[in-house]
Parts: C-alpha cells; sequence; structure tokens
C-alpha cells in the first residue's frame, strides 16, 4: 500500500464525512436557488445565480440554523457524558466513574507521558484551557452560528416585510419573533431526539464492528464498553 493510500485510509472517516458536507451544501444551494427563483417569478423579480443567491441572507440563514443545532447537540453532549450517566449504553461512562477523573486516570501532568500533548504535561492555565478545549470550541462555533443566524435571519425577515409592503424589524426585534424560535427550536428538538435515541438504543441494539456500539454478544447491562 503506498504512502499516499494509507494515509487516505488512515483519514478515511474525516474525508468521508467532509465529502458527504460538501456534496450536501453543493445540492442545498442548487435546490435552494430553484426555489427562490421560483418565488422570484411569481413575484415578477428576475431570477438569479446560483453565485449570487449563496451571499443571499436567505442561503446564509438556512445554513446557519442546521450549524448552530448541530454544534450545540455536541456541545450538550460532551458535557453532559462528563456528568451524567446512561445505564447500559456505550455512549455513557461505567456507572461507578462519573464526574472529570483523576489526574491519573487522564494522564496529565505527572501522569502524562512522552507524547502526551504539551499542554498536559504542565500544570496552570494552559492545562485547565486544555482540559476543557473540546467544548470552548464547540460552544464558540455555536455561539457565532446562532449569532450569524440571527443577524441573516432578520435581514431575510426584513426582506420579506418590505416585499410584502410591510416595515422591516431590528435585530432586537427578530429575537422576539416566533420566525427566530420556530427555526431555532425545530432544529433543537430534532437533535436531542437523535442523541437520545442514540443512547437508548445502543444499549439494546449493536452494529457490529462499529465503536459506537457494544460488542454483539456483550450483556445489554454492560455499560461504557465499545466496540
Amino acid at each position: 500500500m503506498t504512502a499516499r493510500r494509507s494515509g487516505l485510509r488512515r483519514n478515511s472517516l474525516s474525508l468521508f464525512f467532509g465529502a458527504l458536507f460538501v456534496a450536501a451544501l453543493v445540492g442545498q444551494a442548487i435546490s435552494g436557488v430553484a426555489l427562490f427563483n421560483e418565488e422570484q417569478r411569481s413575484a415578477g423579480l428576475d431570477p438569479i445565480g446560483i453565485g449570487e443567491y449563496v451571499t443571499t441572507s436567505a442561503f446564509a440563514v438556512d445554513v446557519t440554523e442546521n450549524w448552530q443545532s448541530e454544534f450545540l447537540q455536541f456541545l450538550l453532549f460532551v458535557g453532559a457524558t462528563v456528568f451524567f450517566l446512561q445505564r447500559g449504553s456505550p455512549e455513557s461512562k461505567p456507572l461507578d466513574d462519573p464526574g472529570r477523573e483523576s489526574d491519573e486516570k487522564q494522564k496529565v501532568a505527572e501522569f502524562s507521558t512522552a507524547d502526551s500533548p504539551a499542554w498536559a504535561r504542565v500544570r496552570g492555565w494552559r492545562l485547565s484551557l486544555y482540559s476543557r478545549s473540546l467544548s470552548l470550541v464547540m460552544g464558540t462555533i455555536f455561539v457565532l452560528s446562532w449569532l450569524t443566524q440571527s443577524v441573516t435571519g432578520a435581514v431575510a425577515y426584513s426582506e420579506q416585510q418590505m416585499h410584502d409592503l410591510q416595515d422591516p424589524v431590528t435585530w432586537s426585534q427578530y429575537l422576539l419573533l416566533p420566525d427566530f424560535w420556530s427555526r431555532t427550536l425545530q432544529n433543537w428538538q430534532s437533535e436531542f431526539l437523535a442523541v437520545a435515541a442514540m443512547v437508548v438504543l445502543s444499549i439494546y441494539l449493536r452494529e457490529r464492528g462499529s465503536p459506537e456500539s457494544k460488542p454483539v454478544g456483550t450483556p445489554h447491562a454492560a455499560t461504557g464498553v465499545e466496540g
């Protein structure tokens, strides 16, 4: 196996989902501009090209309302699994091991190894920051995505208002409108349902070879065991 093929195989999971993301985003842009132009024609307005469409607030709000919910999902999942447990689920830590865990188990500071990340080998603010870096980055992306959704949503809503010969709204006014919360909560509820379903279904169901599943023959009550 060549070095290139070996590298592709070692990173195939991220490449697979990266390719799916790009394909889905392109598909969303193509179908979105088609729908947008249908509405333009019905209103007696000129259609636009896909290049112009992807710079519109209509496209941006549709994209970011999904992004914020996805990153919120993983932010809450990462944080919740530190303290909350689920008997029988591979998504949960063992029932006798809630919390942040000991330095020895986490292999930090004096318990680190030669190949541990540099910030895991020293105490102080760097270790504290690195110990929470995943949730901090997820949280930052969530906040920025949600903020972008609110801003572009306010612009898109105001454009529709003016098209209907009504007054536009400010950003702060938009945050109180049903349109903003409907867009937000319709995504949140689906994300929370998906996580809850994964946690519970993985207690009783199996997927051979997947690290997200317990080994096929593992008892239902086994907790924190991955395939």
